[in-house]
């Protein structure tokens, strides 16, 4: 007879298991957080709330889901860590009920040329494999059909012992890649103007190279020198055909000179390799200036921009090649997918069917796998990342969701929530920082932090009911049922700017007269083709200033101070005031402390486990030489200066004897675009997506122009930090400039003087111009989506 012994709970006794339902968060010190305590009920909607830099972000992502993925990461072995990226323990003193956590957040995808929305997802793997299986001709496996896998062959003798004798043999080998030989695989091949390269009346030795960085008093100039292809005194005008190929375009090749063994490349290759290969937008700004003034891309004359070779592009299914089916938009890709009637790939016809779907059910269906995943933005990389969790069986795991809503129009913000619905009725937790009220409004439970940004903020103001949000007089609640009003009058525009026939992706044909001395948005929902109109049609150059919403890169020796180049003036005024030169006062130059090289603290290395930053002893974190913080300026050093927070730096250089006009007007528009609290010292990776937004808007505000072009400026905005920027956007246009917009949010549409709509919906059901006109007439008329919403908006 056996027995078992039971785990059951007595009737009516909670089970043990079922009292894990909270995530417990104690002592949470994580940048601005302040022993944050708070407790989160589990398979809910928990939605973070409280104005840019209060801390969402610091409490969410960096303590709740980066110590619940350092768990999860200690779980695998340790020579399977070394693999991946270590991750410290947040400050925190409690952290319980945690579980899996999958951060679908807003940093862009890869910007590499070769990327593109299909390889982003699983979608072109899916689609190579289905063309080698069904496409005819049959051309290879499912790399003939990847435009990242080039076609090599080789051969030659092999040796191996076979039967106690080593045995010599010829092998040969061939790879079949889809990648086109002329273009690499990126669609679009350089042309290089010669004359931004040199300046051919003049001789390398008297500075011809106009090329970044290819001086002729370094190592470039003892190549050059020495390589014995040209006389580096001989202007290059009268330069043979032989020796202008020499110095432009000969292969790598090994010379000695001065006993010293190097290599010659010619000037196009090595620009190729050093410039051209790269994200222009990842390059240094006088390096990103040169290749846009040097080069022109144009669609590869080979491969049609396609990437891909022509045997790729001759297997075809049902006559569609996979050149085709990545062009098409993904909504009619669906479409066709569904329509093959193929038993033999059934399932992979399902899976691929299943994920083209989710892209339409995500309001991503106007894209096509072709587009390059750079070109996407915050809110649509974002979206493409939660695609491969929508249809997930798993449950109980933690999603965490950093402004879903970002891109959207009002019409797809409804989409999106229950989107978010239905992944917590699975039975997961789900995590957002959100700042739009329509998300706010289908919360479980609302956790409110504040009250104000940066050292004003780090607390929780509120944790509890939407309703009891509304009641509780924060921040948050006091703004979160504002609406901004229609105005009574609207400005008279100074002129136009007229677009004829844009026909840019989507556009067809679009002609549209754009009021200038005004504030103009466009609008529409999202793929409509606002950025393609906007941006395609008023090119950033003479008199225009656009303020796209690509990411500001810095690294945590960048700081605000460095990144508007306000430590420019700061750094001169301190030399001339101690008659020193200016390198002095830079942590990354002259000044720096020689035990940390300047960054205050000294970072150790511990292979697999969490590096360690220690504060260094000798600077004690401030980062300059001792002897350089003797120097003063108006009664302060420079790391009492770069510890100060904006507002406090506009009044110290703003008067009195450390007077300095030039530092005092860029720290004034920071304050206006409300960083008043942010340290000009502080590290930019530090920052909350809103602040760095608006650090931009700053920086770019300094700039000569008579036209403003501003993409999405709200993102990342709190309710309460909109009215400021509308009061900012008003300044502007009351100076004489002209404020085009692209936004979604309603405050900003209701602000207006002039409203284009574009749509009527998303990719080749949009393109078009629905309304133009003022906004009062957009309400009155409720002729499209836009106008259907922003009437229920201002209770029209």
């Amino acid at each position: 007879m056996s027995t078992t012994t039971s785990t059951d709970a007595p009737d009516g006794a909670r089970h043990a298991a079922d009292g894990h339902d909270l995530i417990r968060v104690h002592g949470a010190r994580e940048n601005n957080l302040k022993d944050v305590a708070i407790e989160l009920p589990k398979r809910r909607l928990t939605v973070f709330t409280g104005v840019s830099g209060s801390g969402k972000t610091s409490l969410v992502f960096n303590t709740i889901a980066a110590e619940s993925q350092r768990m999860i990461n200690e779980t695998y072995s340790t020579f399977v860590q070394g693999f991946m990226p270590a991750q410290a323990r947040p400050d925190v003193d409690v952290l319980e009920g945690l579980t899996t956590a999958i951060i679908v957040d807003q940093q862009r995808l890869g910007a590499d040329p070769r990327s593109t929305v299909g390889t982003a997802t699983d979608a072109h793997a899916m689609l190579r494999i289905l063309f080698s299986r069904l496409g005819r001709p049959h051309i290879g496996s499912p790399q003939a059909f990847s435009f990242n896998v080039a076609s090599i062959s080789g051969g030659g003798a092999v040796k191996f012992e076979r039967g106690g004798k080593t045995v010599k043999e010829q092998r040969s080998f061939t790879i079949t890649g889809g990648m086109c030989p002329r273009c690499e695989g990126r669609g679009t091949v350089s042309d290089i103007d010669l004359a931004e390269l040199y300046d051919a009346d003049k001789s390398l030795n008297e500075g011809a190279l106009k090329i970044p960085g290819y001086t002729m008093d370094g190592w470039y100039g003892r190549i050059f020198r020495g390589c014995g292809y040209f006389d580096p005194d001989k202007p290059i005008r009268e330069y043979t055909e032989k020796e202008l190929d020499d110095l432009l375009h000969r292969g790598p090749t090994k010379i000695k000179v001065e006993g010293i063994n190097l290599t010659y490349e010619g000037l196009i290759p090595r620009i190729q390799k050093s410039m051209l290969s790269k994200d222009v937008d990842s390059l240094q700004p006088h390096v990103r200036a040169f290749v846009t003034r040097a080069t022109t891309f144009t669609v590869c004359p080979d491969c049609g921009g396609t990437r891909l070779t022509e045997a790729a592009r001759s297997s075809k299914i049902a006559g569609m090649s996979i050149a085709d089916a990545c062009a098409m938009q993904i909504s009619d890709l669906a479409e066709w997918v569904r329509g093959l009637d193929e038993p033999s790939v059934a399932p992979l016809l399902g899976k691929l069917a299943h994920t083209l779907d989710s892209f339409v059910e995500i309001g991503l269906g106007y894209l096509s796998l072709e587009r390059p995943s750079g070109t996407l933005s915050g809110g649509e990389a974002q979206r493409v990342k939660m695609i491969r969790h929508l249809g997930s069986s798993l449950t109980d795991v933690t999603y965490v969701f950093d402004e879903p809503t970002i891109g959207l129009h009002p019409h797809d913000i409804q989409r999106m929530n229950g989107l978010l619905l239905r992944l917590r009725d699975k039975g997961n937790t789900v995590l957002v920082v959100e700042h739009k009220p329509e998300a706010i409004a289908i919360a479980d439970h609302v956790v409110d932090l504040g009250p104000g940004a940066g050292t004003n903020g780090g607390t929780v103001c509120y944790e509890g009911t939407v309703e009891g949000l509304r009641a509780s007089g924060t921040v948050t609640g006091r703004h979160l049922d504002d609406r901004a009003a229609l105005k009574k009058a609207v400005r008279e525009p100074t002129g136009r700017l007229e677009i004829r026939g844009a026909s840019a992706h989507n556009l067809r044909d679009v002609d549209v007269d754009i009021p200038l001395g005004v504030l103009t948005v466009v609008t529409g929902v999202a793929g409509s083709g606002k950025s393609s109109l906007v941006h395609g049609s008023i090119p950033a150059g003479a008199g225009v200033v656009a303020i796209d919403q690509s990411a500001i890169r810095g690294s945590r020796r960048s700081n605000p101070a460095t990144y508007t180049g306000l430590l420019d003036p700061i750094r001169k005024a301190f030399a001339k005031a101690n008659g020193v030169k200016p390198a002095l006062f830079s942590a990354n130059s002259a000044g720096a402390c020689p035990a940390c090289n300047g960054a205050g603290v000294i970072y150790t290395d511990l292979a697999m486990m969490a590096g360690v930053a220690v504060t260094c002893e000798e600077c004690e974190g401030k980062r300059f030489q001792e002897a350089v913080l003797g120097y003063r300026y108006g009664g302060r050093d420079i790391a009492e200066v770069l510890a100060m927070p904006v507002a406090e730096a506009e009044d110290f250089f703003g008067g009195g004897e450390a007077r300095l006009p030039a530092a005092h007007k860029i720290l004034r528009r920071l304050v206006d675009v409300g960083l008043g609290y942010l340290g000009i010292g502080q590290p930019l990776t530090t920052l909350s997506g809103g602040e760095r937004q608006r650090l931009k808007l700053a920086t770019h505000m300094g700039e000569d122009g008579g036209v403003y072009v501003l993409d999405e400026p709200t993102a990342g905005l709190h309710l309460a930090d909109v009215e400021q920027l509308l009061g900012l956007l008003d300044r502007l246009v009351d100076a004489g400039k002209s404020v085009i917009v692209i936004e979604h949010h309603q405050a900003v549409m209701a602000h207006a003087d002039w409203i284009i709509d574009l749509g009527p919906g998303a990719g080749h059901d949009g393109g078009r111009i629905v309304f133009e006109g003022t906004p009062a007439d957009l309400v009155a008329a409720r002729s499209t989506l836009t106008g259907e919403h922003l009437a229920a908006y201002v209770g029209g």
